[in-house]
C-alpha cells in the first residue's frame, strides 16, 4: 500500500495527532522514546495513546494528563 492510498485523517483528528506528538516529544526529549510511548498500548489509558488522542478530544485530554504526570516538576 502506498502512502497516497491510505485514508487521510479528518482535519480535527490530524490536529490532535500533531498536538499529542509535539507534547510527547517535549515530555520525553527524544523522538524514539516519544514514538514508543505513543505506539505502545497503555493499560491505564485503555489503548495506544496515539489512537486515543486521534479518536477524540476527550482521548487527547486523557493522554495529555498522562503525559503531564510523567513530566518532571522542575
Amino acid at each position: 500500500m502506498r502512502w497516497s492510498d491510505r485514508p487521510k485523517l479528518a482535519p480535527d483528528a490530524a490536529s490532535r495527532q500533531g498536538q499529542v506528538t509535539k507534547l510527547a516529544l517535549e515530555t520525553f526529549g527524544g523522538r524514539d522514546e516519544a514514538i514508543a510511548y505513543l505506539n505502545t498500548a497503555c493499560g491505564k489509558l485503555g489503548g495506544r495513546p496515539l489512537d486515543l488522542a486521534v479518536e477524540s478530544a476527550e482521548g487527547l485530554n486523557r493522554v495529555e494528563r498522562a503525559l503531564a504526570d510523567l513530566k518532571p516538576a522542575c
